[in-house]
């Protein structure tokens, strides 16, 4: 399987994990989060990285994203090998070139949608494009809210500010962490919804982590992960073909990788 993992070359990556190690703790108390975990990300795609409790695949996404070093192998993004970059160098590139979506949306109270939705590019000394900022809006319908604060919004429209956010500056690719967690069925089901469309009809790259094999059914891909390793994948999955496969995996006991 990992052969054909790693082999893939037919569509352009966004981003790869070539034999990562990620280790916690010494001595005694020594974890291995990640164990040569090896990945390729197809860009324009939508694709979900699964695993037990303590699998490692939230350690995967921070490796992947940047927001965590590693202790061996490499991480690209584009051609670009993240690994070899100082903590400046990789925080210019998270900002420049990565978008983010966590399920506690982390929006700014004292800004405005739109002034949260452009925060990437403000930060960055950048302007949004205007035409953009009333794409996205108008796709996520929050063209009406630009003007309100988050404590003026509902948890559906702070989750889909948080994804125009993610979108704004075009980043070469967005990482969503468990981004349904804290939202019911319905703006769940919404959200997968626009991040698919963000894929499949935006051309960007999403890479969501979940627990969740309804929200995972709504992706193109999934990558499995078992003691630190990507072990299988399931293409155009439905729930039924995920639950089978999570039954397949050895849960782990003494992971921490979660």
């Amino acid at each position: 399987m990992l052969a054909t993992l790693e082999s893939r070359t037919s569509t352009a990556l966004a981003v790869q994990a070539r034999d990562v190690v990620k280790i916690y703790g010494r001595d005694e108390t020594t974890v291995r989060a990640l164990d040569g975990a090896t990945l390729q990300i197809e860009a324009g795609r939508f694709t979900a990285i699964m695993g037990p409790s303590g699998s490692g695949k939230s350690t995967m996404m921070h490796a992947m994203a940047g927001l965590d070093t590693i202790d061996s192998g490499q991480v690209l993004i584009g051609s670009t090998d993240i690994t070899a970059l100082g903590e400046k160098q990789r925080t210019l590139l998270r900002r420049e070139r990565i978008g983010f979506v966590f399920q506690s949306f982390n929006l700014v109270p004292a800004l405005t949608a739109s002034e949260n939705i452009a925060l990437p590019l403000t930060l960055a000394g950048k302007r949004p494009d205007p035409a953009w900022m009333a794409e996205l809006a108008s796709v996520l319908g929050i063209e009406q809210r630009l003007t309100h604060r988050p404590h003026e919004l509902s948890g559906g429209q702070q989750q889909r500010v948080a994804v125009a956010r993610a979108l704004i500056a075009r980043p070469e690719v967005v990482f969503a962490d468990e981004p349904t967690g804290n939202l019911d069925s319905r703006h769940g089901e919404a959200l997968l919804g626009i991040l698919r469309k963000a894929a499949h009809e935006m051309g960007q790259t999403i890479v969501m982590v979940t627990h969740d094999p309804s929200a995972a059914s709504h992706v193109d891909r999934i990558v499995f992960l078992a003691d630190g390793r990507v072990i299988d994948e399931l293409e155009d999955p439905t729930v039924p073909a995920i639950l089978s496969k999570m039954a397949h995996l050895e849960a782990p006991s003494t992971r921490i990788g979660e």
